[in-house]
């Protein structure tokens, strides 16, 4: 081996990631993880049709406040536990290593469960998009496959260069959506401009459970701001401005462009609408206020949109791999870091790989992209965050009273409270409603918990599960590592 080789292979066995991202650049990479026009034309139609009608936007701005009140306690960890590990740094600290190990292997499932689910709906929207330009009917799996190497190939490499196609796409998608917005409010919509989405009885109708859960949906992402820790400028000041930066952001946009999605068709005429196609909505309302050219134009974003989804969610997820890789609880190799690109690059192959597996699964057994993998997965993915960030806001409150390293009593102990409460409440709405959600009816076309809700709710216990089997076996048979255990993830 010559000594330039050697070179090599000892910076790829590095397992410290660097970068110098600002505040801007955090918030673009996990705002593109929310995928503001994947959400408005793709999460919010499903919202109100299988949800609360017109009344979803409010479940945006209640899912805010929420979060918002979870971020508190989560930015004055970041101040105290200056460690990339998030969830299972903070829940370890707090609860114990073995519920940080169980929190781990539930991130894992919420990322993945998220990804496979928009790798889904851009699959379909991709198919439909090539057959009306005149292109063949393919299948949506084999789209999907091509945006799975695509992201691949991209997170491969420095996560600068994820950032900045992120950033480019994200200005563009936010844009389009407040021309659409501008545009309805000039036009004034067929039923004229009103507060009726923010009406309790609309608030309340249909399915509050289930457009809850899709609000929510829409967040997921912002809590990785810490897992940028090592590659951020300044992280003690970055990551909590770009954490209360995503949440406030992302809540003020959503609330305002739903709410222009249901003036464009009116409160009472929107449902129906929505039933038409919810995959089209989004175009068909941009083909009315804004034109031909307004339609191809969010035609190609929505797709991109997806994209910058897809791509921000594998770089979340790869580095949640590297950093348990370094605490042995995944294989050593994952820790690895390239030499020249200074990303997790073993890590990015077994989650591109990951993801190629599962979509030719849910291909095989012929599983519906939008109705079925989107909607079901994201309901999975929606659950376990809940659940997650309601252990964490538990973590805050039990580790700062043990240690009390900060002594404000709303950082540490109230607004995690608060959020907690929001929260469980949230997950046990969710719970509630998943039949409705996965379509699980009796003969009589009720909703009942069958096969497929307990098969989907059951991820939700056995990957926790798993992360306490691991820790005790950990702790068993590798006492020293066990007493390092969340040091080490953290660390990773």
């Amino acid at each position: 081996m010559t000594q330039l080789e050697s070179k090599g292979v000892a910076a790829s066995a590095k397992r410290t990631l660097q970068g110098s991202l600002g505040v801007t650049a955090i918030v673009f990479m996990v705002v593109a993880a929310a995928s503001p026009l994947t959400v408005v034309g793709g999460a919010a139609p499903l919202g109100i049709l299988i949800g609360n009608g017109a009344g979803f936007p409010t479940l945006y701005a209640v899912s805010a406040v929420i979060l918002l009140l979870f971020a508190v306690g989560l930015a004055a960890m970041t101040r105290h536990l200056p460690r990339p590990g998030a969830f299972f740094t903070y829940i370890g600290y707090g609860l114990g290593r073995p519920s940080g190990l169980a929190a781990a292997w539930t991130a894992m499932l919420t990322y993945t469960t998220i990804q496979i689910s928009v790798y889904g709906y851009i699959g379909y929207l991709l198919s439909i998009t090539v057959v009306s330009l005149g292109g063949p009917a393919l299948g949506w799996w084999l789209y999907a496959l091509a945006v799975v190497g695509l992201v691949g190939i991209l997170g491969y490499r420095h996560i600068d260069l994820s950032s900045k196609v992120l950033g480019v796409l994200l200005v563009a998608e936010v844009g389009i959506v407040l021309v659409l917005v501008a545009a309805v409010v000039v036009n004034g919509g067929p039923e004229g401009l009103s507060a009726a989405p923010f009406e309790p009885a609309n608030v309340l109708s249909g399915s509050p459970g289930v457009g809850l859960m899709f609000a929510i949906a829409a967040f997921i992402g912002f809590e990785a701001t810490a897992i940028f820790r090592d590659e951020a400028r300044d992280p003690d000041r970055t990551i909590p401005r770009a954490t209360y930066g995503a949440v406030i952001g992302i809540g003020v946009f959503y609330t305002l462009a739903s709410w222009g999605l249901v003036m464009a068709w009116g409160p009472e005429g929107v449902l129906a609408a929505a039933a038409e196609d919810p995959g089209t909505l989004m175009l068909r309302t941009v083909a009315i206020y804004l034109g031909t050219a307004g339609e191809i134009i969010v035609n190609v974003l929505l797709l991109t949109s997806m994209f910058a989804c897809v791509l921000s969610f594998h770089n979340v997820l790869t580095r949640y791999q590297h950093a348990m890789s370094g605490a042995g609880v995944l294989p050593d190799r994952l820790g690895g870091v390239h030499a020249r690109h200074l990303s997790p690059h073993v890590s990015s192959i077994v989650q591109t790989a990951t993801a190629a597996v599962l979509t030719v699964v849910f291909a095989v057994l012929n599983l519906d992209p939008l109705l079925q993998v989107f909607t079901w997965f994201a309901g999975v993915a929606t659950l376990a965050i809940a659940v997650l960030m309601a252990a964490t806001s538990v973590a805050v409150i039990v580790y700062f009273r043990r240690t009390r390293a900060d002594r404000r009593v709303w950082n540490t102990v109230i607004a995690p409270a608060l959020g907690f409460a929001g929260l469980a409440v949230s997950a046990v709405i969710i719970v509630a409603y998943f039949p409705v959600m996965v379509g699980d009816m009796d003969a009589d076309g009720a909703p009942v918990f069958g096969a497929v809700s307990w098969a989907l709710l059951a991820l939700v216990v056995v990957f926790p599960a798993l992360g306490y089997a691991q820790a005790a076996w950990i702790r068993r048979r590798r006492p020293a590592a066990y007493a390092k255990l969340t040091d080490t993830i953290a660390a990773g």
